[in-house]
């Protein structure tokens, strides 16, 4: 894996997971159901936690979901889903938190949001009371600002002086600049309230990717906290998945991040758990850090109008996934395979033989013949209908033979 220099910060706990400097960047994902229906969060906490997501935050923004939040937890213990559950407080999370002691126990952090628990108006009370109940039950808190909902009050003020100024910053940079101070301002106050230092965690979220690098290299110069990455609101599709992996990207490049969450907005009876897929993909594409085997496959061509390689490479990629699960545990090491199905001779054998497996599949034309190669070495040429089921019985071979004791795993059927 490649090596990027991790700013320093200090290491948090969160559950049963650390975050910070000297640990690996995490995964973090959120529910979309309705909290209080125990059934349907439980089910989607554990895809996300199946598909990977090593952190999971769900809505507490009434009674009812403050009362189901115990019930929650306990159902994923049976399960055997040891997920730490983060609850997400706007506006009466001071009172639930308080109402509730269970649900104040149940939840691994508290995340609050200063612009919405006033901070920073005639006094401190609301924020200083979700502050001490986490002293009380031994929980981190995340400081999560967001342009959204900024605390008026502050911007405004930074908004007066600044027109005072002798060389006054545009609207932009003062908001910027006031999301920072937000930020701080209320991790000090959560400290002078007693808060451990290494018990906060901090994020300050926006929508543009140009906004995302600059305020967090602000933040990530003025203190040493752990910092939760992700644009407040990603997108859909194409424009969510580009637009987190260009901010993500350059921030961590820079050793800045510590969590992170790709917010993406799923279609409709959409797959809550490809936000995770899309944030691990991020951190793996940079050689941060691995979470399953990769399948390089070619585009396509002219000279390669067959779709078999096409398909042959979803259902390679599909296969791999379905079956981590079982691979995690029985095979050490395997996230860092690397698999080729490539689709014609030009490249198709040299990055067969780059790869761990690959197979090189023929294109329009060509001699009907796929060669196989592991590690570099050409193990043999499959042909016939049978190519796809004949291959994964070589994967499986080399995946016993490289990363198992030699015997069978039991996988699960493309």
């Amino acid at each position: 894996m490649a090596f990027i220099q991790r700013r320093k910060s200090v290491t948090a706990k969160i559950g049963n997971v650390r975050v910070g400097s000297d640990v690996p960047v995490v995964v973090q994902s959120m529910t979309n159901t309705d909290t209080a229906d125990v059934a349907s969060t439980v089910q989607q906490v554990a895809q996300l936690a199946r598909a990977g997501s090593e952190l999971v935050r769900v809505t507490v923004n009434n009674d009812a979901a403050a009362q189901a939040v115990p019930a929650i937890v306990e159902e994923l213990e049976k399960q055997n889903v040891r997920v730490p559950i983060i609850g997400d407080f706007h506006y009466n999370g001071h009172l639930l938190l308080t109402k509730y002691p269970e649900c104040a126990q149940a939840l691994a952090k508290y995340r609050i949001n200063p612009g919405n628990v006033s901070v920073g108006r005639k006094n401190d009370d609301n924020f200083r009371a979700m502050i001490e109940v986490a002293i009380r039950n031994d929980k981190p808190v995340r400081i999560g600002v967001n342009w959204g909902s900024l605390d008026q009050q502050l911007l405004t003020r930074m908004m007066d002086e600044n027109s005072r100024s002798s060389e006054p910053k545009d609207a932009r940079e003062v908001t910027m600049d006031a999301m920072v101070e937000s930020a701080l301002r209320s991790a000090q106050l959560a400290e002078e309230f007693g808060l451990p230092h290494d018990y906060i965690i901090l994020s300050a979220k926006v929508s543009g990717v140009q906004d995302l690098i600059d305020v967090y290299r602000s933040l990530a110069a003025k203190c040493d906290y752990p910092l939760h990455l992700g644009l407040t609101e990603a997108g859909m599709g194409a424009k969510g998945i580009v637009g987190s992996a260009a901010g993500l990207a350059v921030l961590l490049q820079e050793g800045i991040g510590d969590t992170i969450r790709v917010s993406l907005t799923p279609a409709p009876n959409g797959n809550r758990a490809e936000e995770v897929f899309v944030g691990q993909q991020i951190l793996q594409s940079m050689g941060i850090r691995s979470f399953a085997p990769q399948v390089t496959a070619c585009p396509g061509c002219g000279r390669t109008t067959s779709t078999f390689f096409q398909e042959m490479a979803e259902q390679i990629q599909s296969y791999l996934r379905t079956n981590m699960p079982v691979w995690r545990g029985k095979y050490p090491g395997v996230e860092e395979l690397k698999v080729a199905v490539m689709g014609c001779v030009v490249n198709g054998p040299g990055e067969s033989k780059h790869a761990n497996i690959g197979i090189s599949l023929p294109g329009t034309f060509e001699e009907p013949k796929a060669p196989v190669f592991v590690d570099g070495r050409l193990m043999t040429t499959l042909k016939g209908d049978r190519i796809v089921a004949e291959f994964i019985d070589i994967l499986n071979e080399y995946l016993d033979t490289r990363y198992g004791s030699g015997k069978t795993a039991e996988v699960a059927q493309v």
